[in-house]
């Protein structure tokens, strides 16, 4: 599949990894491939994010990751639905930092010496990278590009989907912004 990737498509599989590998976490997850693409500039991606209001809202959104990690990755909706069977996330995540230090649910790989060897991608990354492939399919694309990427983050459920959509990055505004019109979700 890769090889049906661009350059920017790559850049920004690449960038996910890095990105992992600063966070220590133990996976590349759909979240990486994220904020990889919040990094990028001038790719088909980045000009649907800008022209959604990306420029003023890219920090919130960086924000809202950083918080589902400390959250041991419950989306928002999630903490929600918890609260409403009485369990307190943020309380719980207040007492496990309190007794393990801050980020203790992030999964932080912090105490030794590093990561050695392949970083795998998450179930969730690979169900991001096995959408794009489906979008630009459905589309006759020859090629997955980034906006392919932008496209799947925002067709499935999850903590990504959720911090773009409280900027009215919807699979439904990409799509318009990037052809014009509705599409069907794949996958």
């Amino acid at each position: 599949m890769f090889e049906r990737f661009t350059k920017d498509a790559r850049a920004v599989v690449t960038g996910a990894v890095e990105h992992a590998e600063r966070d220590k976490a133990p996976a590349v997850g759909a979240e990486h491939l994220l904020l990889a693409l919040l990094d990028r500039e001038g790719g088909r991606a980045s000009f649907a994010l800008a022209a959604l209001g990306g420029v003023e809202w890219v920090d919130s959104v960086r924000r809202a990751l950083g918080d589902a990690r400390r959250r041991g990755g419950l989306s928002q909706a999630e903490t929600e639905a918890l609260a409403g069977l009485g369990i307190d996330v943020t309380e719980i995540v207040a007492r496990v930092e309190e007794a393990h230090g801050v980020g203790a649910l992030a999964g932080d790989r912090r105490s030794g010496t590093g990561w050695s060897g392949h970083r795998p991608f998450s179930k969730d990354a690979k169900d991001v990278l096995t959408r794009s492939l489906r979008m630009a399919v459905a589309r006759r694309d020859r090629h997955i590009g980034d906006e392919h990427l932008l496209l799947a983050l925002t067709s499935r459920p999850g903590v990504p989907a959720e911090a773009l959509a409280g900027h009215g990055v919807t699979h439904e505004s990409v799509t318009r912004v990037l052809y014009g019109g509705p599409e069907t979700k794949a996958g």
